[in-house]
């Protein structure tokens, strides 16, 4: 479960018509309901795992409403059930409550009431559902945070990264500020036979003007004039991997001294009478295309030629959105952990944040605000949010979605009903309940028309 919306409903009720027509009305709403005459046979199928709530009667025969609660809460107490009762039965299903039932009904009672409750309930089983799972990942593997998730662009850039582990190529590895380039290099070092030795990252746009050339090749004579060996960036990669981080952004004389190592595979230090042969592989990073970087004149041409032997793109988190509430559960945990805190539950207003932002800054931008979560610098917007009532806030939310799927299909209903899966009177009633009208998304429709009138 990737932060989806919940909408399974188990009903339990021994009266067969009322059940199926109180299904038949749930699904008309978009609900995905799985009927049981009987608590017994409902608890062959619901388990502490079920995505979903427990809608139930009160009396029934055999186990009823009040025993299926308590069998229900020790399998997980987090498990919202909806009792359905009589007039004369409601202090029981009071009773019911105190014993762990979410909330009860008394019948008759309108459908709609019901559709409330139960969307409110799926809306709280959802976040339960989603901490446990975040709680469960915070202790993955750090090192491989980035490159989590299961989206098509990750998995074949992971495939990637197993095919080069050893193949004797240099990588020129492409991607935004913050993707995880350095990651993908990492993982290509660990996942091949150079992995017992050195992992050199060589930050390229922090290098100096002064002293270059001792910082990346090394020197054999000291400023006294006394021997000394010392190893520069470069040799200390010797039989493992120099990275070259944003090689782009390097001084165009340090460029020129990375071409050299680049075509020879050795160093000169400096004041050394001979070159140092040496065992390389060069992976280089560019935070954006490279092509660009060399017509600007940020990149030497010859230099960009010489790395572009296999070319690696990192793809930025807009592409890969549903790979971020993993991403984000990892850095949570990693966060938590670094504080000493247990891994706070993340409610509606963080979860729609993961969903819906663009995360320009990429996975340093996730990294940071797990950081801010951890240590509770986000709970202020989840204050505000639970100053208004739950109930408007599932409306103010359900109004949200409807309005931006009017916007996204300029007001087709068709495609709206088809987008929101609900019936076409259920959507023209929730339009009329928040005064939504779909002749106001219709402007870009308008525009295109406009524009395409005027196109000789």
């Amino acid at each position: 479960m990737s932060f989806r919306n919940l909408n399974r409903v188990a009903l339990i009720d021994d009266d067969d018509a009322f059940r199926e027509a109180l299904a038949e009305r749930l699904e008309l709403d978009g609900f995905a309901v799985v009927p049981f005459a009987s608590a017994e046979a409902a608890l062959k199928t619901v388990t502490g795992r079920f995505e979903g709530i427990v809608v139930t009667d009160l009396r029934m025969p055999g186990l009823d409403g009040r025993q299926l609660v308590e069998r229900l809460n020790a399998l997980d107490p987090d498990l919202p059930v909806v009792m359905m009762t009589g007039h004369g039965d409601i202090s029981e299903a009071v009773d019911a409550m105190k014993r762990g039932a979410y909330d009860f009904l008394a019948k008759p009672f309108a459908p709609e009431r019901l559709i409330e409750t139960a969307r409110r309930a799926l809306e709280k089983r959802a976040l339960v559902l989603d901490n446990r799972r975040l709680a469960a990942e915070a202790a993955d593997d750090e090192g491989s945070i980035p490159l989590g998730g299961s989206s098509r662009q990750v998995e074949a850039l992971r495939a990637a990264i197993q095919r080069l582990a050893d193949a004797q190529v240099d990588v020129l590895i492409e991607g935004e500020t913050g993707a995880g380039k350095e990651a993908v290099a990492r993982a290509i070092h660990n996942a091949g036979r150079r992995r017992l030795r050195p992992f050199v990252a060589v930050s390229c746009a922090a290098l100096p003007e002064s002293g270059l050339e001792s910082l990346l090749m090394g020197d054999a004579v000291g400023p006294t004039g006394a021997f000394r060996r010392r190893e520069g960036q470069i040799e200390q990669s010797h039989q493992g991997t120099l990275f070259l981080d944003e090689i782009d952004l390097a001084p165009r004389a340090a460029q020129l001294l990375l071409l050299r190592v680049l075509e020879e595979r050795e160093v000169h230090p400096v004041g050394a009478m001979e070159p140092h042969a040496l065992d390389l592989r060069i992976l280089a990073a560019t935070k954006g295309d490279p092509a660009e970087a060399v017509a600007r004149g940020d990149l030497r041409e010859d230099l960009y030629y010489r790395l572009n032997v296999i070319r690696l793109r990192t793809p930025p988190l807009r592409e890969r959105r549903e790979d971020v509430p993993l991403l984000f559960a990892r850095f949570l945990g990693r966060a938590a952990r670094r504080l000493g805190r247990d891994v706070p539950a993340i409610d509606q207003v963080i979860r729609r944040r993961l969903l819906e932002h663009d995360w320009p800054g990429n996975i340093r931008e996730l990294a940071n605000y797990a950081s801010q979560v951890a240590v509770g610098l986000d709970a202020f917007t989840s204050e505000a949010l639970s100053e208004s009532g739950l109930v408007q806030r599932v409306q103010t939310y359900e109004a949200e979605l409807i309005r931006e799927s009017l916007t996204r299909h300029n007001g087709d209903i068709r495609q709206v009903t088809a987008d929101l899966r609900i019936p076409r009177k259920t959507l023209y009633d929730k339009m009329a309940r928040h005064g939504l009208n779909p002749a106001d998304h219709r402007t870009r429709m308008r525009e295109d028309r406009a524009h395409s009138e005027k196109v000789p």
